[in-house]
Order: C-alpha cells, then sequence, then structure tokens
C-alpha cells in the first residue's frame, strides 16, 4: 500500500491513523525500521511538527520504539486491551503554541498589574526552579507554580484557571513522552535562562518586554521539542557541564544570576509599591 499525501490542515491523529494502518497491514513489518523523519514527512506531504506529534502517538500506543542514536522501529503487536485511548489528547506541539498566544498576553498584564508581593512570589518559584534544577530534582512542579503564579499577578481568576488547565495538559501521556526524549539538566537550565527574562521584564514593569519574554520562552520550547526524537538533545559538552552542575558552561547562570539580583531588590522593597527597576541589559532573541 503506498503513503498517501495528507493535506497540511489535518491534525495528527490523522497522520498517526495512516502510519498505523500500514505497520497493521504489514507494510512496515515488526522489527523493521521506519523511513527517517524528514523522509516520512516528505512521502506524507505533513511538516516535521505534525509528523512528531504521530510519532509520538503511535509510540504511546505501542506500535513503535524510539531508539536513541539509532532510529524508530516497529514493535510486535500490542494486547488490544492495554492500549492507550489518545483521541482526547491535544497535540503537545499545537498546545505550545496556544500557550504562547495566551500567555505572551498574561505576562503582559502582569507587568502592569502585579503588586510587590506577586513579583516576590514569582521570583520565589524562579527561585525553586533553579534549587531544584541544581540538587538533580525535577523541576516541573515549581516551573507550573511559575507560571500560575505569573497568571495569578493579572488578578482574573479566568486567566489564573485558563493557564492552569493549559500547563496541566502538558501531563498527559503524549506530552509526557515527548517530554521524555527531551528531560536533562541542560533543557532545565535553558529553560530557567528563559524564563530570568520574565521576571526581569515584570521587575521592570515593561508589559511589551514581558510579552516579548514569554513569547520567546515557549517559541524556543516549540524549537526544543521539535528537534530530532533520535538524538540527544544539547551539545556533549553542555551536557556534561550540565550534569557535573556547572549552570554557566550549561548556558544559564549569567542570566539567572541577574535575575536573583533583581528578586533581591524586590525583596527588600516589598511594601506594596513598585519594586525599584534594577540595572540588567536588554534580552536578546
Amino acid at each position: 500500500m503506498p503513503i498517501e499525501a495528507i493535506e497540511p490542515q489535518r491534525l495528527y491523529r490523522q497522520i498517526s491513523d495512516q502510519l498505523r494502518k500500514l505497520i497493521v497491514d504489514g507494510e512496515f513489518p515488526t522489527g523493521s525500521r521506519l523511513p527517517s523523519e524528514r523522509d516520512l514527512s516528505v512521502q506524507l506531504g505533513v511538516s516535521r511538527p505534525s509528523l512528531r506529534e504521530a510519532l509520538i502517538a503511535l509510540e504511546v500506543e505501542g506500535y513503535i520504539e524510539v531508539r536513541m542514536g539509532s532510529g524508530i522501529y516497529v514493535c510486535p503487536p500490542a494486547p488490544r486491551e492495554g492500549q492507550i485511548d489518545l483521541s482526547s489528547e491535544e497535540g503537545p506541539l499545537e498546545l505550545i503554541r496556544a500557550r504562547e498566544m495566551i500567555e505572551g498576553e498574561v505576562a503582559y498584564a502582569a507587568a502592569k498589574n502585579a503588586s510587590a508581593a506577586q513579583l516576590d512570589a514569582i521570583d520565589q518559584a524562579f527561585q525553586l526552579m533553579i534549587a531544584h534544577t541544581d540538587a538533580g530534582i525535577n523541576p516541573l512542579e515549581a516551573d507550573r507554580l511559575f507560571h500560575i503564579r505569573v497568571a495569578e499577578a493579572t488578578g482574573n481568576s479566568v486567566l489564573v484557571g485558563l493557564v492552569t488547565q493549559l500547563f496541566d495538559a502538558r501531563l498527559g501521556p503524549l506530552f509526557k513522552r515527548l517530554h521524555s526524549h527531551f528531560d536533562s539538566k541542560v533543557v532545565w537550565y535553558e529553560a530557567i535562562d528563559e524564563h530570568a527574562l520574565v521576571i526581569q521584564a515584570l521587575r521592570e514593569r515593561n508589559a511589551e518586554k514581558a510579552r516579548a519574554a514569554m513569547r520567546r520562552h515557549m517559541d524556543i520550547s516549540f524549537t526544543r521539542y521539535s528537534a530530532n526524537l533520535i538524538l540527544q538533545y544539547g551539545s556533549k559538552q553542555k551536557r556534561e557541564a550540565a550534569e557535573a552542575g556547572d549552570a554557566r558552561a550549561a548556558g544559564a547562570a549569567p542570566r539567572r544570576k541577574r535575575a536573583a539580583t533583581a528578586g533581591a531588590v524586590g525583596a527588600a522593597g516589598s511594601t506594596g509599591k513598585r519594586a525599584a527597576k534594577p540595572r540588567v541589559r536588554k534580552p536578546t532573541a
């Protein structure tokens, strides 16, 4: 059965459906290696991110196995009763794009409306991210707290609920499996650096800068999760530095230190008035 092109506007489910059928029909026998992501995306006529979501869905369902440094292989048929229903799952990369649009505006509003106490609460979540990453503890909960506290600083409970709902969607099986291929200290140190730019902009009360920093964080996340599934993320030097606890060599230390300085300034003046603006360099794109 030849591969048929899929219209670009269709979502990852249509792509996974066709690949699943090819596997079930024996076009890709058990134990065989699938064509490269690049070749599959060309044959299917879809983008690499959409294909990536489809492959993750097939991996969660047990049809394929992603082997680091080797390729993507077809697995033996899984028992039907053990298969996971993904029909209600949103695509992880589409979810990031949605968060980019919404949380950019949330950061904009937070920069205008946050109290000094709320800024300090955001900084506390940020410092917890750093502490957990340095200690080798997954900082996902601290990351969640950071984004929720930024939303709380808008003074809009609907936005708090929406940000919470969007973040918690990453706890589903698709996003968790995608994240498992990239979860490392290198990734978290990069994320810390990105969050540092957000909190700097909030401390400065610069709404435009806060929006741009949050959108930049989400855009980098999208690019990060669009990397090749079978290759280790980050250079060998960065991976080794991160595992050794050298945040500067891993790429996060300069900005996170500036953010920590800004936090100290805010904490010293937490009287309900606007925090003093620290002298910081403008972030680069």
